[in-house]
């Protein structure tokens, strides 16, 4: 279990277009990493497109964000270019990194258990992970990031 002041684990994965990304990469950055269940699916939506419109706040604070999810590269292509999205969205279809955080879990739908992505955000700097959200809301997501990074 990922506690606040933990080492955040590193990865390496694909993003949208195929390239290759690392935690590393953002090593001396304070990085938003949101982990969600499933591209083009109502929360997912709203929650990316949330953090679209406000990506001036996150420049401003000089705070990168990217997305997390099981999805593919092809599938993060489609999503990111049907809503424009402007940031970074990395496929871990093998569910390693998801895992590494902590955030795949047993869920439960019409009393059916599988198992799946909790929505969780994580604030990371310089390495260090600074703020855990878990199960998070779609439509308050962003609000709560920026709320954390304006206290800090």
């Amino acid at each position: 279990m990922l506690t606040i002041g933990s080492k955040a684990p590193d990865f390496t994965l694909q993003n949208e277009v195929g390239d290759l990304i690392s935690l590393s990469d953002f090593k001396d950055q304070t990085i938003v990493l949101y982990f969600y269940p499933k591209d083009d699916t109502p929360g997912c939506t709203t929650q990316a497109c949330a953090y679209r419109d406000f990506a001036g706040e996150f420049v401003k604070r000089g705070v990168k964000v990217i997305g997390i999810s099981k999805d593919d590269v092809k599938s993060h292509k489609k999503f990111q270019e049907k809503y424009e999205l402007n940031f970074t969205i990395l496929a871990d279809p093998e569910t390693i990194v998801v895992q590494r955080y902590g955030v795949w879990k047993e869920k439960s739908m019409y009393g059916k258990k599988y198992m799946g992505v909790a929505r969780t955000t994580f604030v990371v700097e310089k390495g260090l992970i600074k703020a855990i959200f878990e199960n998070v809301d779609p439509k308050n997501d962003v609000e709560t990031v920026l709320n954390f990074l304006d206290e800090q």
